[in-house]
């Protein structure tokens, strides 16, 4: 928090604020009574209403019409008054001389002249200062920091202004000394104080926001035309000669002004001479009083003067007078113009806004209390406001509604009419003493309106006759308060006279005048507690007895305000016409009236408002005998009876304390409009006192009687009291006296007392003992109902202390008992009941079973057991223990929900050891089973995964967990699947075999699902990526373009030979097809081919599959290739043929496919441009991968031995590679035997199987060619096909053998020379160094071990 600037306002703390129920609101004199031990102890407080209670405005607002007073804001502050009166005597002072007042400036402010005049005296005037060289010290004082030579500038600004002031106010002799002033000084404006008084605002006048210091105006006629508008300036004036004239010796010219004569006198020099030198020499140098035409050179002047003043001048002795004069007491002046309340709001809504600049609803409280604080202090700054005060409601309605007013009131409303906090009603309350003052006193009993605006005050006061005062904000901005208690009101009266002493001096009684307010913090630094607090619409203020307040208005708002008086006040009251008549202050009205006609009242007065007036009665009528016998004691011996109730208040004061006379005055022939108060009878006048004459109200003989009915009625109840008392105690009267004092108390009106709530009560206790009683002489008694544990109900049961009190006591009630034997069997049974109760209440643990049958037993007892409670408890926790014991001796079934449902029940039970204990066992099982789920939850749900050791060591902390833990659950489900995935993981690869794909993606997907932290998966991964690896480079190798085949459907031997759209029916495929089923598995697709390659155990088996599948593919191939031939053969009707992947009939150009022999036209498959004779041309059904070179396809087989892992694409890959090996081993065997040995439909079935080997070779094509040069020339062009459907296709050829001649036998031979190398190792096989990738000149130098040598297991398996 910031600290407050120096000077700044701080709050004082708030006074309490109450806001009282609806029953405590329907009372307001015994609220306040309720709230008066902490109320009064501030001063002031503030009563919010229930928040329902809104009555109606109802204020005659078109007829109110009101002129507010104007305050100028710091004029009103005390200390602030005391500056200003005191720079209106300096300018007054420099006025009378011929010079205009200036304050200096310094240090960038104005120079506070007052403050500075009285350090300096306080330090012993200004030699003593200037001697001991104090000028630092007072600057220090001041405010001005020390080291800057400020004490130098004080002293000179002391010298030059309040020197000369000072030494005239003293009578001694000025030295020569002038007011010059700086061009910097700021000129003083003087307040005007009698013209305030009498001066009003024009009419066009408007409030400013910075208004400068209203000037008083002086009639033109009064001024001369070459003289300024000065203030306070009346009489003549000097003129001195013109320069450069030379003045006549003989001769000064005078021009005197007197109201509106304006005459010139010419006289002998020697008629006007200096009364201090009496010489009547250097004549232009003489200078003439404008007060009184006394002259006085200007160098005989005291001070001095260098030329003759151009404005007014005074001699010092008029100068003396005039300031010697009293000043005139401050008030408030009333404004030039009414206003209605529209006009008010809206000059004051536009004054605030324009002030702060910004809406007023939107500036803060605190703002405009630090802004109102600074501007009353300040003496630089000037604000003029305007208040509607103590505006009478009698006269425009009140805000409350009232009856038989203009104001019509709902139904709803209505009740707001006899309202006590209505404030019409409040002060004539039957609790409230004012009531009994006859007459309508306009502010205490008739509410006063308060229409306010900003800045707008009421200064420190204290309400008449020291009584309370209510206040309601109708509407409006907030209004401020500030309070003192009134035990400190005396301290603030000293301190404010303290530090203002001058405005006490003119004004004794100041504060009672409400024109003076001081800060708060001043206050609150001299040890007076102060308390504030904000009204707003719709609250109350209520201030107590002599509790001095003060306050502002945040803005435009309408309040109202009435006092009060309840029992409490009356002492004080009394103490407070004691002061007024040491004041000499008027009193609204007469103490002594009002008491006698309560007393008047006596017999329907409220007894404890009768005790308080028959002290204050007591109090009265022994001054008033002393008074009496005093005044005989002087001599008057005269007397007359006098109604004072018939003479108005005027006629009945004291003439010098002014005290209202009731009881009785003293009055003299001599005056007869005079009277003096008994004690004063001496000052009345100089007669005898025998010319005196006693006027009284009442005889003391009287008087003591009207006493007497007082004290009668409060005696009346002091004597039931007792009597009452004497009951309550003892219980010896009978059942009729105890109904008799209760009915005399209802008839007298008693005021409620515990006694009264006693006897009641006993009275009401033994006629329930006697109905009671009689019920059980009858039996009949009430009917019982049992609810759950035992609890049974009796709306009108019997108390165990009603029935003691029967037993113990029967003999002293006010009436007999006969069925005592009765009550006092009923008393043992529920005393026999009661230890039982207590035997098993003091056990730890009492079983559940005696406990229900103590409550079946409390069943036949018709009286109120206290115990049952206790014992139902009790019951209650028995059953809880014994089911937390059930399921805690069951820890499987006891889960987190299960003890939470049970701690929850246990919260309910009532507090008991054993279930406490119970509980924190409870609790500490669920906590710890929580900490460990949460725990084993975040250790399965943490990224990255834990290790199995970890979970395992958690595991076994967990063991000794009594309970059903889920998590820790599935913790040990997961650790054990992680266990058996690693026991999987290591048995997939023990020994150096090798997963296949199927196993190891199936092993890492299982990995995904188990939150473990698994060495092995990361390796197996890795094994997967280069398979994927392997498989995309495999599929570059081998995959077309937008190729429909998968990988294995390239790799693997067809199993869907021929063209989807044309289905085979000869006979002779269909038996082809039937021979392959029976004597092989049904693989009839690449799915069923994949699964059996998956689910081979080893490398063999695979290759056995595949091989079934291939004896498949070569026997449908060549069932396909008839079929399609067949189709070739001349036929009637050729249009019926289909063929091509159009399946239409042949036209135009054709095309046949070397490999199924089925016809294309030309115009519906693509065909290679380049396309020589000898060259094979495959359909799209037949040419289904690249193709490509062995010495390509072989690195794949080779990096896929390296990751160790079987695939199906990886077997077919292999059976690849072996199919091609062993057909270029049937190649070479047939080359090597010699072409023309072998018949051409197995060099033609060689050349098929050729063509189904996915890998390119240059023996395929060369045994094509050789088949083509050997059937048919090459022809002139190089297109493979036929023209028109005339000629017939070429087909293979028919021939079984076929001759070749030795350059083609030669050609052979050099196609197919190829090098080969044996295997060092155990099995001594051949094989192509192309086809194991080594060449000549590394199989020369290094020793080659196959595939099979170097891994074994690769042909085993398992």
């Amino acid at each position: 928090m910031s600290q407050p600037q120096l000077n700044e306002f701080i709050p004082p703390p708030e006074c309490p604020v109450f806001e009282p129920s609806w029953e405590e609101f329907a009372d307001p004199f015994a609220y306040i009574n309720k709230i008066r031990p902490i109320a009064e102890k501030t001063g002031i407080c503030k009563i919010r209403p229930p928040q329902e209670w809104q009555p109606p405005f109802a204020c005659d607002v078109d007829r109110l019409k009101f002129t507010p007073r104007i305050q100028r804001l710091n004029e009103l502050e005390a200390q602030t008054r005391v500056k200003l009166n005191f720079l209106d005597q300096i300018a007054k002072f420099w006025e009378l001389q011929g010079c205009t007042l200036k304050i200096p400036h310094v240090e960038r402010k104005i120079l506070d002249l007052y403050q500075l005049n009285k350090l300096v005296n306080e330090e012993g005037g200004f030699d003593a200062v200037c001697r001991e060289r104090r000028w630092t010290k007072i600057s220090v004082k001041m405010g001005f920091a020390p080291g800057k030579a400020i004490g130098s500038h004080l002293r000179a600004h002391y010298e030059r202004i309040l020197f000369p002031y000072n030494l005239f106010q003293t009578g001694a002799n000025l030295p020569k000394a002038t007011l010059t002033n700086d061009t910097k000084d700021k000129e003083y404006t003087p307040h005007d104080l009698p013209q305030r008084q009498s001066v009003q605002p024009q009419e066009t006048c408007s409030i400013a926001r910075r208004a400068k210091r209203m000037r008083s105006e002086v009639k033109p006629e009064d001024i001369c035309d070459n003289r300024p508008n000065l203030r306070r300036r009346m009489g003549t004036c000097a003129v001195k000669p013109e320069p450069g004239k030379k003045s006549q010796v003989c001769r000064q010219r005078v021009i005197h002004f007197h109201g509106n004569m304006i005459w010139e006198a010419s006289w002998s020099v020697d008629q006007y001479i200096c009364l201090v030198c009496g010489s009547g020499s250097a004549e232009d140098r003489l200078l003439l009083c404008d007060g009184c035409d006394d002259s006085y050179h200007i160098f005989c002047l005291i001070p001095p003067l260098h030329e003759v003043p151009k404005g007014d001048w005074r001699c010092p002795k008029c100068l003396a007078q005039e300031c010697g004069k009293p000043p005139v007491a401050f008030g408030f002046e009333q404004a030039s113009r009414s206003y209605t309340l529209q006009t008010f709001g809206d000059m004051a809504d536009s004054f605030k806004s324009d002030y702060f600049n910004m809406p007023v609803h939107m500036v803060p409280t605190e703002l405009v209390e630090k802004e109102f604080w600074r501007l009353v202090s300040t003496i630089e700054e000037d604000v003029t406001v305007e208040y509607g005060a103590d505006i009478a409601s009698k006269e425009f309605g009140s805000g409350f509604p009232v009856r038989n007013s203009h104001f019509e009131v709902s139904a709803d409303d209505e009740h707001y009419l006899s309202s006590g906090w209505n404030l019409n009603n409040m002060p004539v309350l039957d609790a409230s003493v004012l009531t009994h003052i006859t007459a309508d006193i306009c502010g205490m009993k008739v509410p006063w309106l308060y229409v306010g605006m900003c800045f707008s005050s009421f200064c420190w006061h204290i309400e008449d006759h020291w009584s309370y005062s209510i206040n309601y904000l109708h509407w409006g901005e907030p209004k401020t308060w500030y309070g003192a208690p009134g035990y400190a009101a005396e301290h603030l009266e000293s301190v404010m006279k303290k530090l203002a002493p001058e405005l006490f001096e003119s004004q004794p009684d100041l504060l009672h005048q409400l024109v003076t307010i001081m800060n708060p913090n001043t206050l609150m630094n001299n040890g007076i507690p102060i308390y504030r607090t904000n009204q707003c619409a719709g609250e109350f203020v209520i201030t107590f007895p002599r509790a001095y307040h003060s306050g502002f208005n945040q803005g435009f708002n309408f309040a109202e305000a009435v006092n009060f008086c309840t029992m409490d006040w009356m002492p004080i009251g009394r103490s407070c016409v004691d002061h007024y008549r040491q004041l000499s202050r008027y009193c609204v009205f007469s103490h002594d009236e009002m008491v006698c006609n309560m007393a008047l009242k006596a017999k329907t007065m409220d007894v404890e408002l009768a005790s308080a007036v028959h002290e204050d009665m007591k109090v009265m009528i022994q001054d008033e005998k002393k008074l009496r016998e005093w005044v005989s004691k002087l001599g008057v011996v005269l007397s007359r009876q006098v109604d004072y109730d018939e003479l108005p208040d005027e006629e009945r004061q004291c003439f010098k304390c002014r005290t209202t006379c009731y009881l009785s005055g003293v009055t003299c022939g001599c005056s007869s409009d005079k009277m003096a108060c008994l004690y004063h009878a001496q000052s009345l006048c100089s007669c005898p006192f025998s010319n005196l004459t006693l006027n009284y109200k009442f005889t003391l003989d009287k008087l003591c009687p009207l006493m007497d009915s007082v004290k009668l009625r409060s005696e009346s109840y002091k004597e039931w009291l007792s009597c009452a008392q004497d009951i309550v105690e003892n219980k010896g009267s009978k059942k009729k006296e105890l109904h008799s004092l209760v009915e005399q108390a209802e008839t007298k009106a008693f005021p409620k007392s515990s006694i009264l709530d006693q006897l009641r009560s006993i009275t009401t206790e033994a006629d329930k003992v006697a109905v009671m009683a009689q019920q059980l002489l009858n039996g009949k008694r009430q009917t019982r109902y049992r609810s759950g544990g035992g609890k049974s109900q009796n709306h009108n049961e019997l108390t165990v202390e009603e029935l003691r009190s029967f037993v113990q006591q029967l003999d002293n009630l006010p009436c007999n008992i006969r069925q005592a034997p009765l009550l006092k069997d009923l008393l043992a049974r529920v005393d026999d009941f009661q230890q039982c109760s207590e035997r098993l209440l003091s056990d730890e643990s009492p079983s559940p079973q005696e406990l229900q049958d103590l409550l079946d037993v409390s069943l036949g007892l018709d009286v109120e057991l206290p115990q049952l409670p206790t014992l139902r408890e009790r019951l209650e926790q028995a059953r809880w223990l014994e089911v937390v014991q059930q399921a805690s001796s069951r820890p499987d079934s006891l889960c987190l929900d299960t003890m939470r449902r049970l701690i929850d029940q246990g919260v309910g039970l009532a507090p008991h050891s054993s279930v406490e204990k119970a509980m924190a066992r409870l609790q500490e099982l669920l906590t710890v089973s929580e900490q460990w789920e949460e725990k084993v939850l975040g250790l399965m749900e943490a990224r990255p995964c834990h290790s199995i050791d970890t979970l395992e060591a958690a595991l076994q902390e967990v063991e000794n967990i009594p309970a059903y833990l889920p998590n820790c659950l599935e913790l040990k489900d997961v650790v054990t699947k992680a266990k058996k995935w690693l026991h999987e993981a290591e048995t997939l690869q023990l020994g150096g075999r090798i997963p296949v794909l199927e196993s190891l993606s199936e092993l890492v997907l299982r990995a995904e699902g188990i939150p473990v932290r698994l060495e092995p998966l990361s390796r197996l991964e890795a094994l997967i990526s280069d398979v994927q690896n392997w498989k995309e480079s495999a599929a570059k190798t081998f995959l077309l373009k937008n190729t429909p085949f998968t990988l294995l459907e390239v790799l693997c031997p067809r199993c869907d030979v021929g063209s989807g759209n044309h289905k085979l029916k000869s006979k002779k495929l269909k038996e082809v097809s039937q021979l392959v089923k029976k004597s092989s598995t049904k693989l009839e697709s690449v799915c069923e081919i994949e699964r059996a390659l998956s689910e081979s155990k080893d490398s063999a088996s695979a290759m056995n599959t595949l091989a079934e599948v291939q004896q498949r593919e070569m026997a449908i191939l060549l069932a396909l290739r008839d079929s399609n031939e067949a189709k070739l053969l001349p036929a009637e009707n050729c249009s019926a043929l289909n063929v091509c992947v159009c399946q239409k009939a042949p036209l135009g150009e054709m095309v046949q496919c070397e490999l199924c022999r089925d016809l294309f036209h030309c115009g519906c498959v693509a065909m290679a441009a380049d396309l020589e004779f000898g060259q094979a041309w495959l359909c799209p059904l037949c040419k289904r991968s690249k193709k490509p070179p062995l010495d390509k396809v072989l690195p794949l087989l080779a990096s896929l031995q390296r990751i160790r892992v079987r695939l199906p694409e990886g077997d077919a890959l292999r059976f690849l590679i072996e199919r091609t090996v062993r057909w270029q081993h049937r190649v070479q065997q047939a080359c090597t035997a010699g072409l023309l040995s072998v018949t051409v439909p197995d060099v033609e079935e060689l050349m098929l199987e050729g063509f189904l080997l996915q890998v390119t070779l240059p023996e395929t094509e060369q045994l094509y060619k050789y088949l083509t040069y050997k059937l048919a020339p090459p022809p002139s062009h190089s297109s493979p096909s036929g023209r028109g459907t005339e000629q017939s296709p070429r087909r293979s050829p028919q021939h079984n053998k076929v001759k070749m001649n030795a350059a083609a036998t030669s050609l052979l031979s050099v196609w197919f020379q190829v090098n080969w190398v044996q295997c060092d190792g155990s099995c001594n096989q051949w094989f192509h160094q192309v086809c194991v990738g080594l060449s000549a000149e590394r199989a020369e130098k290094e020793d080659y071990i196959c595939i099979s040598c170097t891994q074994p297991d690769y042909e085993r398996g398992d």
